[in-house]
Formats: C-alpha cells, structure tokens, sequence
C-alpha cells in the first residue's frame, strides 16, 4: 500500500526534534506529514520555523509546511506570546521550499468581524501572492450564519473535534473534513461509510506524545478504522490518496507509474502490521535510522535560554478577593474527562482577611506566568472536574504562548514544581507533599526535548502516571492539561492576562 499522508499534525506536540520525529513515524509507515510549526512560532517567531526547516531527512520522511498563520492564537490584548507571525513574515514564507498551505486560522471573531484584522491581511496577501495555496481551518462549534462568513474567506477544511450534525453542515458547505481520534466516533464513522463521503474526508493525528509515538501515528488511526468496520481500502485510502490530493500533493498517494516510490509492505491487512516501509523506492532500514541518530543537529543557542522568570514562592499563589465579605461567587474551568473543552460553572469561594480561601474550596488554583520578560504579566483561575486533588503540577508546555502554568492543591508544591521548569529552561514538573515526583525537561524553547524518543516518552509516562496518581482522570491528561491556556478552544480558558470567554474573545473576571 502507499506511504501514509498526515497532512494535518504538529511536530511540537511530541515534544521533540524534527529528526527524532521523522525516525519514530517512518517505522510506522509515515512517509509524508505536513506540519504546522505554530508552537515553536509561539515561542521564536520565523527564527523558529526556519530552524525547524533547516533539519532534513527526505531519506525517511518528506516534512511539508503550513505557515502559521495565527500567532499568537488571538491578539497581545488575550495573551503573551514569545513572537508573532506578520503579515511580512507570511510574505517571506511564502518563498520557503515545502510550503504547502496556510496553517490553521484559528481567531475566528478577527476573521469574520473585522476586514482590518491581521488574519485578513494574511488571507489577502496569500489571494493576491498565491492564489492556488490551501488555507487550512480551526473551527470548532461554528454553524450556521457564521460558519458560511468562516468558509467565504477561503478556509475551506476543519480538523476539530466532530459530531454527525456539524459533519454533515461542513462537507454540505464545501468543506473537507480531516478527521483527528477524538472525531472517530461510532456515530460519525458510520456517517461517512454510510452516505459514501470517502473523497470529503481524510485522517490526522493532529497532536500525537511521545510515549504514544513510540507505538503507532497514522498507522494507528488506519487500524482503528478497519476494525470500526470502515472497509479496509476505504480506511487506507482515508490516509494516502484523499490528504495527498488535498494538499495537491499530486506526485505521492498512490502506487501508480510515475508516483513517488513510497509505499509499505504489510503482514495482515486487519492488524496493519507493517513489515517494510520504502522511502523513494529504497527500504527503510535500521542503519538508515542509525545514520541519522550520528548526526546531532544544534538549534541556535538562544533556544535553550527562554525561560525568563525569576523563582516564584508560595506568596506567588496568594489571590486578593475584591470584597469584604466571607465568601464571592467565582468563575470555574470545569474540565471533561473525555475532551479538551472546558465549561463555565459558577460557584462561591470563602474569603479571609482579603484573600481568597482556594486551598479550601473543591477547586485547584491555576496560575499563568509571563515567561519573556515582555510585560510580568499574571493571571489566576480556578478549575474543577476530573483533574488533580492534591499537589501540584507546573509547564511551560502550554498551548499556544506556552508561559508557565501551574496547577494545584497546594501554595507549596507550586513554587516548588514552578521553580524547577524555571530551573531547567522549560520541562513539566510534578511534585506533591514537598518533593518532586515525576519532571521532563524541555530545554529548546521550553517545548522541545533533544533526547532519544524512548527516553523521552519513558519520562513523559513518568509524568502521566504521576498526575493520575494525583487525581487527574482524563483520556489524555498532557493535552488536557496543556489546552487550558488554549483560548481558542471552548469554553473558558486562561492566559496571562486572565480568564478567556472563548467564543466571545474577551477577558472575564474571575469573580463574578
């Protein structure tokens, strides 16, 4: 069969380099992904995406591009980021070699509300510059009136999470579908397979960690597919031909003269296991990894220096109430066990001497540090749900400015976990009755490990068995963790300027 296709994905997401990434998906069939480098942009702007294109390795994987093209994920007056991409930084990525698309457009109000608005002048350039370049979309829980305005822009593909009604409105609507695991439903593959709408949709992972890289990426999805009685060519084809012509990738996703020699050679259709896998008609063998693995490719050494905080103490985590009375009604980021959505609940926090009794209520206390020596800028929440109920939890692995976030039961362990990331220039830290008992560093950037994926997903599992061990129940409590500073992902989320009224894209107050 043909080499897999990921045309929607985030090589940050695993927290690693593009060359240690390009080595754990070959082995699983993946011989082409188009990736959207908006983290790193997040943190080091066009430097970062060009560093991140400097590293080749088309002998095992054909990296392509999306340029950013919501950085930060809303505007300086929601959230602190380390940079920005402009329109002039558009301009120039238009000219870099493996440019396929435009990233996902994720400011939806800038979008449809203001003709003036960065994205705007995005879309406007990329019109009258390259006409014919895809512009790929982040559009979740947008229908009616306003999901026409989205697709009138030119953003004509959405890979958020689905149901059957919003799936139907957007293929109906011109849209193609890229569909990520959380979309993979039973209702909704049945829909597919059901009304024929194999050429309207493809499979993405979108976000894949570490320690799940080590096993499966696309193949994966392929295999879960089939044995939800997708038919099995349906289920291949969902993965190389439709993403292939997608993002006009005319030379690769099939096996035909004059195509790309990428393909896999597979033992059993059903289990999918892949037995070879060829890169431009040349197998894939443990010495081509192993050349690559005697190769050391350096970023830029301010890369490793972005953490720009000094150490925080338990004081840090004190909240001032704005009343005189023994308790206020608060605003709460109820997490979902099952999503990386929030919701909005309301509930009344005791008070004393002025400051607020969080430690005591049901609810963690999250804090969001600004981390570039920008502004100082800090905000505080508090969130309930499925997630820890003791301890404490701290990243700068935090969707999409990726400041430091912590998250906990205790002053204490806060200042604790936060003064190790600051520490160790970026990582995750958990720590719980006065020590620290699960950390990965995540030197470049704050978000990237140069470590083999074994070691790395290995301390990453350490890091996800210690949060359930804490509390936190979720089908991905990294992402789930992660996305509360994502404010373009519902409900109510958190930067460092405050609490996020996503669909609204304004700031709230905590108290009510």
């Amino acid at each position: 069969m043909p080499g897999l296709i990921d045309i929607h994905m985030h090589i940050e997401s695993s927290m690693t380099t593009p060359l240690e990434f390009a080595k754990a998906v070959a082995a699983h069939g993946v011989t082409t992904v188009v990736a959207d480098p908006h983290e790193i942009a997040n943190v080091f702007g066009l430097e970062g995406i060009e560093a991140m294109n400097a590293v080749k390795c088309k002998d095992l994987v054909d990296i392509f591009y999306g340029i950013p093209s919501s950085v930060p994920s809303t505007s300086f007056s929601l959230e602190t980021s380390g940079s920005s991409i402009d329109v002039e930084d558009v301009e120039k990525l238009l000219h870099m070699e493996d440019i396929v698309c435009l990233g996902e457009v994720m400011n939806f109000k800038d979008l449809v509300q203001n003709k003036n608005s960065k994205i705007n002048n995005i879309i406007n350039l990329i019109k009258e510059k390259k006409p014919n370049l895809l512009i790929e979309g982040h559009c979740p829980k947008i229908s009616g009136l306003e999901l026409s305005k989205y697709i009138y822009s030119g953003v004509d593909a959405d890979h958020t999470q689905q149901t059957v009604q919003s799936l139907e409105e957007k293929i109906q609507n011109g849209m193609f579908m890229e569909i990520q695991e959380k979309s993979m439903t039973k209702e909704n593959i049945e829909y597919l397979i059901e009304n024929n709408l194999f050429e309207h949709f493809c499979f993405v992972t979108d976000d894949t960690m570490a320690d799940k890289l080590l096993h499966s990426q696309l193949n994966g999805f392929v295999k879960k597919a089939i044995s939800m009685c997708m038919p099995p060519e349906m289920a291949v084809y969902a993965a190389t031909y439709t993403p292939a012509r997608r993002m006009g990738l005319a030379d690769r996703g099939s096996i035909a003269p004059g195509k790309k020699a990428d393909f896999i050679l597979l033992g059993d259709i059903k289990a999918f296991t892949v037995e070879a896998v060829y890169k431009n008609g040349t197998e894939i063998t443990r010495e081509t990894i192993n050349k690559y693995s005697r190769s050391i490719h350096k970023f830029p050494s301010h890369f490793y220096n972005s953490v720009k905080l000094q150490r925080l103490s338990a004081s840090d985590f004190n909240v001032a109430a704005p009343v005189n009375e023994k308790s206020v009604m608060c605003r709460i980021m109820k997490v979902q066990s099952d999503s990386t959505f929030t919701e909005e609940i309301h509930d009344n926090i005791l008070v004393d001497n002025g400051l607020l009794k969080w430690k005591e209520s049901d609810y963690c206390l999250i804090s969001l540090f600004e981390r570039y020596n920008k502004n100082s800028s800090r905000a505080y929440g508090l969130v309930g749900g499925d997630i820890i109920n003791r301890g404490a939890v701290a990243s700068t692995y935090a969707h999409d400015s990726h400041n430091l976030m912590v998250l906990g039961k205790s002053a204490e362990d806060m200042a604790l976990a936060a003064n190790w990331v600051i520490e160790n220039n970026g990582g995750i830290c958990v720590a719980n009755q006065g020590r620290i008992i699960a950390s990965l560093e995540l030197p470049v950037g704050g978000i990237l490990s140069e470590e083999p994926i074994a070691v790395l997903a290995d301390k990453l599992q350490s890091v996800r068995d210690a949060l359930k061990a804490l509390g936190y129940n979720h089908n991905n409590e990294i992402m789930s963790l992660s996305t509360l500073s994502l404010p373009v992902s519902p409900a109510l989320k958190i930067s460092d300027k405050g609490l996020i009224r996503v669909k609204d894209q304004e700031l709230v107050s905590l108290f009510c």
